[in-house]
């Protein structure tokens, strides 16, 4: 169920997104809370500029709450995406045991979170997230629509 919270951390997210736009990065960004609504982390993506194919906000923004909180474990936390994480970012927020996870678009090409897989909530694995999904959906895909038609001329 969508709530003021949701709409106030996508928003945030969708500020990160638009912050990857300036590095020429795919428009995706990522919000971290705990479960006191407080920001613990928040990123880009910047695969292209730290020449690494893992830089995903996702994977970015996990890290740092780790580092920031000193433990992988982030049991309490909210993750905000503007769109559907891939597999690798699925399986991060598997691992992390992120407890709920919030995107605005879906990603019909690699989304793993029920699009085309839905691997933070498969019954094998150890851990599996709470999803909520279309937050601020057409704000999150216009973003990524127009940064895609921009390189496509």
């Amino acid at each position: 169920m969508i709530n003021e919270t949701d709409i106030k951390f996508m928003g945030i997210a969708l500020e990160m997104a638009k912050a990857a736009l300036e590095k020429d990065e795919t428009p995706v960004g990522a919000v971290l809370i705990n479960n006191h609504g407080n920001i613990i982390s928040k990123a880009f993506n910047m695969p292209i500029s730290l020449c690494d194919p893992t830089a995903h906000a996702e994977i970015l923004c996990i890290r740092e709450a780790g580092k920031k909180i000193g433990n992988y474990r982030l049991n309490s936390a909210t993750l905000y995406v503007t769109i559907e994480p891939c597999p690798m970012c699925a399986g991060a927020i598997v691992h992390a045991r992120i407890k709920r996870l919030v995107f605005g678009g879906f990603d019909i090409k690699a989304g793993a979170c029920g699009t085309i897989y839905n691997i933070v909530n498969d019954s094998r694995l150890n851990h599996r997230a709470e999803v909520v999904s279309g937050v601020l959906q057409h704000e999150c895909v216009s973003v990524l629509q127009d940064f895609f038609r921009k390189k496509r001329k």
